[in-house]
């Protein structure tokens, strides 16, 4: 525990002291395993509140902030854009799941639809590999296919 200012200690330590928690923008980002300015630009983007600098000149962020960062990150690794992510935060954990199924949804089909353009690349580039392996060398198949105009 150390004293960081009239009526602000900081919490070093286990999850259990997560809830006191006071963090400065580098440790708050070390604790959620990303950047310094990754932490900024959430803030520019009105995904992160910025607290007021205390007497120090620091500013000081709770547990909250932690957790509301890693919100965004988990979301993130669902393919969510900032902007459905914004959206998410300001929801009703009780009232929206409407809102996030249809979220999901949506989220959903465009991975489909990626998954089905790779399945073509794969398939494509494997022609290719298989081409490569069977020709004599006369000509190099891939060569050959990104010059034909069709």
């Amino acid at each position: 525990m150390l004293t960081i200012g009239v009526g602000y200690t900081l919490y070093l330590g286990t999850e259990s002291t997560m809830q006191s928690a006071i963090y400065t923008i580098g440790q708050l980002a070390r604790e959620a395993g990303v950047g310094v300015e990754t932490i900024r630009y959430y803030q520019r983007r009105r995904l992160l509140a910025v607290p007021i600098k205390r007497v120090q000149g620091f500013r000081y962020y709770g547990a909250e902030m932690l957790e509301r960062l890693r919100f965004i990150r988990r979301a993130q690794a669902l393919g969510l854009a900032l902007e459905d992510i914004r959206q998410l935060l300001g929801l009703d954990r009780k009232r929206a799941c409407a809102t996030t199924r249809a979220l999901a949804a949506q989220r959903l089909v465009a991975v489909e639809a990626k998954l089905k353009d790779l399945t073509g690349l794969r398939d494509a580039l494997s022609a290719i590999v298989q081409e490569c392996d069977h020709e004599g060398g006369s000509s190099c198949p891939l060569l050959t296919r990104l010059a034909i105009d069709r």
